[in-house]
């Protein structure tokens, strides 16, 4: 199933990440260029990181310049995660092109990276949702709600997973078909942004 597939590859980006457990660590992706693997563990990658520097920006102590700076590494995150979504979903397209359309064929809500985004911001919030309900120095009443709330996301993950999964069957049957919009960002463009164009 492609969605367990996706999930090791995940776990793997969210393991290697913790190992220095620094924002500003060098990144090598351990899957050749041209395989989906290499996509699914850039674009969790890029989700852990940006994970922790959501947790950082939320520092009320944090000093205003630093928290630009921050933000504009948030910004850059975000375009970068919408691209690469693209770019799996460009893969999709790619592998289902030869699949003959059923009659009644119907489109999903959302296409296959884009839930494929959402199982990877879950095994970040497993990741830290145990760490919580496993914490040494946590109180037991925080060890038990968290606990509570782990359960709820691995049940989550396999709803999604198996939602995931019946959604590539049926595109690879011709029961659903894909169709892709680009995100067209508005606010980092320099022409569709007013601020940034009326700076230019």
């Amino acid at each position: 199933m492609f969605s367990n597939f996706a999930l090791g590859i995940f776990e793997e980006s969210i393991d290697k990440y913790h190992i220095q457990d620094r924002v500003d660590q060098p990144f090598e992706n351990p899957y050749p260029v041209n395989d989906v693997a290499h996509l699914l563990y850039k674009k969790n990658w890029i989700d852990t990181v940006q994970w922790h520097f959501e947790d950082l920006i939320r520092d009320p102590g944090i000093d205003p310049k630093e928290a630009l700076v921050l933000k504009r590494k948030i910004d850059a995150s975000n375009q970068e995660r919408t691209d690469l979504v693209e770019y799996i979903d460009s893969y999709f397209l790619d592998k289902y092109k030869t699949v003959s359309i059923s009659e009644g064929a119907q489109i999903n809500t959302e296409s296959p990276a884009w839930a494929l985004d959402r199982l990877s911001i879950l095994a970040l919030k497993i990741y830290h949702m145990r760490e919580e309900a496993e914490r040494s120095d946590a109180s037991e009443d925080h060890q038990v709600a968290c606990q509570h709330k782990l359960k709820i996301l691995l049940e989550q993950r396999k709803d999604l997973s198996i939602a995931i999964d019946q959604l590539l069957e049926d595109i690879a049957n011709g029961k659903k078909y894909m169709k892709v919009y680009k995100q067209m960002k508005m606010y980092n463009d320099e022409e569709l942004n007013p601020v940034l164009r009326g700076r230019k």
